[in-house]
């Protein structure tokens, strides 16, 4: 029996989704998921969902919640580590000092001023961990969601013999948007995808075993909507014939012409343009989740109540999956052709 420890936990936005794939995970039946978080209320919110989820479908999964980190390590077999140190208030920062010196940044978590800040607050935290993982678990996998990915990695890469990889879920859902360009069932694509985080490519990218590049190349260049979606990345497409994993407004960081005045910033990497605030625009670890939920779903039940059926949401996978399962049900008992 598999136990996994998820070290930062009080996310609801991560924690549920990653809970949720490991209870559908072939292998992992009756295993026992370790939710570990400084913040035991938040965590707590995390093991009420699941034990729910978990008694819902019948499963012989066990979870328990803790504020201890070295209880949840011990002989664990999967670590999964997936927090921000600092928190919002430190995320403000890595965004307005360096704007203040003229580095404008979108989203300012991987590379940059910004991803350098953030990888100075993580690094002291991701090798304490390793080094508990050496002595309660040195056998176990650690599978690192935090990010600036490539920083933390190879920082735990040189001082330490644990197993680790660092992953990213912008590769299945970028293969995901570039079937539905070309009107493919996700289910007839395969495909073939290398690199490193934020800027792994698809080498190749087949629909029903034949190269799909040419239509994708078609969509971009005959469909202003699609062109307009992702301007970055279809410029860089078009440049080198290849597709890239990470969003435009990450690439725009990655490439900085496209950052260099702010104009720029608008017309090819921003559309509309957004700040960090419009990305993380609540905080959804508020202890009073319960009444933002609420509020949240009113927008949408007052812009339904005025005719509107379709809602386009920016980087849904900021808020958690439960919230989404709430809002959609309530918009969906009420305005069903939503």
């Amino acid at each position: 029996m598999a136990k996994v420890a998820i070290i930062g936990a009080g996310s609801m936005v991560f924690s549920t989704t990653l809970t949720n794939d490991i209870l559908q995970t072939p292998g992992l039946e009756d295993s026992t998921v370790a939710l570990m978080d400084p913040a035991l209320d938040r965590v707590k919110s995390v093991e009420d969902y699941v034990s729910k989820v978990i008694k819902k479908n019948n499963l012989s999964h066990k979870v328990f919640a803790t504020a201890d980190r070295k209880e949840a390590l011990e002989d664990a077999d999967y670590v999964i580590t997936t927090f921000q140190i600092g928190g919002m208030e430190a995320y403000r920062y890595d965004y307005e000092i360096p704007m203040k010196y003229g580095v404008n940044t979108n989203i300012g978590d991987t590379r940059g001023p910004s991803g350098i800040f953030r990888g100075m607050r993580t690094i002291p935290v991701m090798l304490d961990i390793v080094r508990d993982m050496e002595r309660l678990c040195p056998d176990a996998t650690m599978l690192n969601y935090t990010n600036p990915m490539v920083l933390l990695c190879r920082a735990m890469q040189r001082e330490t013999s644990i197993k680790l990889t660092g992953l990213c879920h912008s590769v299945q859902g970028t293969a995901e948007m570039l079937a539905q360009w070309i009107g493919a069932p996700m289910e007839e694509i395969t495909y073939t995808c290398a690199g490193i985080n934020h800027m792994a490519w698809y080498l190749d990218y087949k629909w029903n075993g034949e190269d799909a590049y040419p239509l994708i190349r078609q969509a971009i260049t005959e469909r202003p909507e699609i062109y307009n979606e992702e301007i970055v990345r279809n410029e860089m497409f078009l440049a080198l014939d290849h597709y890239v994993t990470e969003s435009s407004g990450h690439n725009s960081e990655y490439n900085w012409w496209f950052r260099k005045r702010p104009d720029e910033a608008i017309q090819y990497a921003e559309n509309p343009p957004k700040k960090y605030q419009d990305i993380y625009p609540f905080d959804f670890e508020t202890s009073d989740w319960k009444a933002l939920w609420r509020e949240l779903t009113d927008i949408f039940l007052h812009w339904a109540a005025q005719g509107i059926r379709i809602f386009r949401v920016d980087n849904p996978h900021t808020k958690t999956f439960g919230f989404w399962e709430y809002c959609i049900g309530e918009v969906k008992a009420r305005y069903p052709d939503a």
